[in-house]
């Protein structure tokens, strides 16, 4: 099954980053772009409770103009979607890309990302999406969902997306990072790009040598890179690095640890998810 790239489209302001976003990692990756929308809006009388005063006659009637009108919204959604399918494609023409699909899919938003999992290369979303709670919005809500549930990478762009020269792979050691050390190393992603290589922590012999395996890794794959050892509080100093680098993109691992976990003692990848005002790349 095809490789894609798949990019997420909402009616937010996001929607353009992530089409450019899109468009950029499908021509590094020479993969087919396919841009979703996912209507999620949950139509339908089912769950409404008509019960108390109304008599049967007049509960029938509300029944049958309710479900006429949830039928109407679904329409004017779908053809909101098209429109918004329709003006990504347009973004993404100048790119002189062989291979976009529109899709459209009905349901929960995370729910039809895991039914794509299989046929997903990398996966593109805006960091927040609409302020409306539209069927077309809410992307940005379903981030921490989605890195926990697509064993996938994901593109997550900010309002304007650049193609990125600099990079910074936050580096801790972690099994996680490693094999996307691996991943960044076999993939033709960021090829191009100079890599900055940033530890947090102490500057201990062990950190060092693990620095240096995935140095030798990334330069084997023709990557410049230059690695350092920081101290400090990793939110902070990992966000005061890319400013002062003027860094476009920041790779991380996801999550290394249980819902439990991370309720007790956070997240750096969440944290950095909500501070950090350039792209990221999460890696699994």
């Amino acid at each position: 099954m095809a490789a894609n790239v798949i990019a997420c489209i909402d009616d937010s302001q996001y929607a353009e980053s992530v089409c450019d976003g899109a468009a950029w990692a499908a021509q590094q990756l020479a993969a087919p772009l396919h841009l979703l929308h996912v209507l999620d809006y949950v139509h339908g009388t089912g769950e409404r409770n008509l019960s108390g005063t109304l008599g049967f006659g007049a509960q029938e009637a509300l029944l049958e103009e309710l479900a006429s009108l949830d039928e109407k919204r679904a329409k004017v959604a779908m053809e909101q979607g098209k429109l918004l399918l329709a003006a990504a494609q347009d973004r993404v023409a100048p790119a002189g890309l062989e291979d976009v699909q529109t899709r459209q899919r009905h349901g929960e938003f995370t729910d039809a990302l895991v039914e794509l999992e299989n046929e997903t290369r990398l996966l593109v979303v805006g960091k927040r999406g609409a302020e409306s709670a539209s069927a077309h919005g809410h992307i940005g809500s379903h981030i921490e969902k989605i890195i926990r549930a697509i064993h996938k990478p994901i593109l997550i762009v900010q309002p304007e997306f650049t193609s990125p020269k600099a990079l910074m792979i936050a580096y801790d050691g972690s099994a996680t990072i490693r094999k996307g050390i691996e991943m960044i190393a076999a993939s033709p992603l960021l090829q191009g790009c100079h890599c900055h290589l940033v530890m947090v922590g102490a500057d201990l012999e062990a950190n060092r040598e693990s620095m240096l395996w995935a140095e030798k890794l990334l330069q084997g794959a023709q990557l410049s890179v230059e690695s350092h050892i920081i101290s400090g509080d990793p939110e902070n100093a990992l966000v005061e690095y890319q400013s002062k680098n003027n860094i476009e993109l920041l790779v991380l691992g996801a999550y290394g640890h249980s819902r439990i976990r991370h309720f007790i003692v956070g997240s750096t990848t969440t944290a950095m998810i909500c501070r950090c005002r350039t792209s990221m790349l999460v890696l699994r």
